[in-house]
Formats: C-alpha cells, structure tokens, sequence
C-alpha cells in the first residue's frame, strides 16, 4: 500500500508539473509561460505555432506540400502564413491539425491551404496512415490531453521545457514552420546516385486506386470547413507529380485519378471562396527531372512555381 501510495503521488506531481510547464506550449497552463517550444519535430511543434495569433493564413499537409513557403506566400498575399506541415501525415491528422488552428484564432483567418495528396482518395473511414501522431495533444478533451502527459518520454520534455522557460536566450523552434527538405533528400544521394535518379524514368501509378468512392477524407473536410468562417479562403493543391507518376489514359490509375479529382472539385464548386489548384496535369516542367527527387517529392524551381499559383489564386477571391 505504501508503494503504490508513493506511486500515485509522484505520478500526481509529474502530471502537475507537465500540465502547468506545459511542453508544447498548447495554451492549457494558467501559468502564462514563455511563448513558443524549443527545436523539435513539426507533429509537436505545431500545438504551439497553430495558436500563435501572428498568423492569419495556414498551410497544411505533409511532405509533398512542404516546401510551399511562407514567407515567399506572404509578399504576394499580403497573408501572414504559418506551415503546419507533418510529412508522413494523412487526412485525419491534418483534419485535426486543422481544427486546432482553426478554434485558436480570435478572428476569421484568411486562408487555408490544403496538400490533397493520393492519402486523400482513401475509401477508408478511418482514413489510417502508417506514422505515430499525437492527437491527444490536439485533443478538445482536457481527459485524452493529461492521459497522453502521462507518457515516459515527457519526463526528459518537462526538464527541456523548464531550461527552454529559464534561458533568457533559448533555441526556439521556427516560429512560421517552415522546413526545406532539399538538404535531406542531397544527403541521401538523390542528386549523384545514378540508381536513384533513374527510378524516375520508371512508371508509377499514384491514383490511389479508389474508383467508385466513397471518398470520406472529403467528407470530412466539408464538414470541418462548414464550422469555419465563410469569408475564409479554402486552396485545395493537388500537389506536382513527375511525369511517369502522372496517370496514363485507360488506366484503373486514370480512372481513380480522375474520381479523386472531381470529388474535390464538386467540393470546391459547393463552397464558395474555395478554389482548386491542380498541379497533378501535364504540364512541361514535370518533364524535367531534375526537379524531383522521386516521383512525388519536387524542388525548389516547382515549388515557387505552384505558390505563384496559389498567390493568383487567394488574389482573385480576396
């Protein structure tokens, strides 16, 4: 009885200690704490930067809308964007991230845009992915939020969290999110592996496969974009594929493709203030291969292309 006496308690003051020092920064301590997380990974960092009330406009998805800019969004705009990008995310951990930003801004924001990859097709209600996410920190139930405190790697956090409050000049994770993966992608030997580059030449079918629907990654975020403001701008990307990754005509691929495809623009035509920016068609520059990577993830040259796309877009409707 007296261990699991000492047990309960010091699982009481750690769970104490983490709600009111905070690790992520969601904003649920009364405590008013420094503003911001140390370095750390975008699934964590994004509690924190998705509250931050300097930021009007949101970019959402993972690694194959991770290089649209902020700050090169913001100049032509006039927005003040913040990327809540996760690579390895599919449509329900950026529904949820979504709705955190979303409930956390004191005024309509101006834009949202949206990666709709190939994970967005899914017939799957459940919408799975093969990548931990921690929706308990996103949680709008306080009980799912302490529950996931009560975790084994949140004991080094509360430590770093209290340096990261003490310092007077902490490392702070970039405010606006923005993460080029261009270095990451030359380490791993994309630019000079012969091996690696010639897999492009190589047919890929990215359609996801689901032709006759239901397609309930939509679904969703219809109905999460009917709880926000109407005056809020909605981009739906179809992010760039490179040319043999582009679905060929007769396919089952061309087939799925094309479902996918209307089924986020029927969403778009029903929703006003939302357009669909559609960088999955033939277009030159998806010829070129040395603007991939792989079939899906594209540089730097493509993607200043598609945000001047998204720039025009948001000035059209705003």
């Amino acid at each position: 009885m007296t261990l699991l006496g000492a047990a309960a308690l010091l699982a009481a003051l750690f769970l104490t200690a983490a709600f009111l020092t905070d690790p992520y920064d969601t904003g649920r301590s009364p405590l008013h704490l420094k503003q911001g997380v140390r370095p750390q990974g975008p699934r964590t960092a994004a509690a924190s930067r998705g509250r931050d009330p300097s930021f009007n406009a949101a970019i959402f998805g993972n690694s194959h809308a991770q290089l649209l800019s902020p700050e090169r969004l913001d100049g032509p705009t006039g927005l003040t964007f913040v990327s809540l990008i996760a690579p390895a995310t599919g449509p329900k951990e950026i529904l949820t991230t979504m709705d955190w930003f979303l409930r956390h801004r004191s005024q309509a924001p101006k834009a949202l845009i949206v990666g709709v990859d190939t994970l967005w097709c899914t017939p799957d209600p459940q919408m799975p992915n093969s990548k931990p996410f921690p929706f308990w920190l996103f949680s709008r139930n306080v009980g799912d939020y302490l529950g996931g405190l009560m975790r084994y790697d949140l004991l080094e956090e509360v430590v770093r969290r209290v340096g990261y409050i003490m310092s007077p000049n902490p490392a702070r994770a970039p405010a606006n999110g923005y993460w080029d993966y261009e270095a990451g992608y030359r380490d791993q030997g994309y630019e000079a592996d012969p091996a690696l580059r010639a897999k492009l030449s190589e047919i890929a079918e990215i359609g996801g496969g689901n032709v006759d629907g239901p397609f309930p990654a939509a679904a969703a975020l219809e109905k999460l974009m009917a709880s926000a403001p109407a005056e809020t701008i909605l981009i739906l990307l179809r992010p760039p594929a490179y040319a043999t990754a582009l679905s060929r005509a007769g396919t089952r691929d061309a087939a799925a493709d094309k479902a996918c495809r209307q089924t986020y623009a029927d969403l778009t035509a029903r929703r006003p203030r939302t357009v669909l920016v559609d960088w999955r068609v033939d277009k030159p520059e998806l010829h070129d291969s040395n603007l991939f990577f792989d079939h899906t993830h594209y540089r730097q040259p493509i993607a200043r292309l598609v945000e001047a796309d998204i720039a025009e877009a948001i000035r059209k409707l705003d």
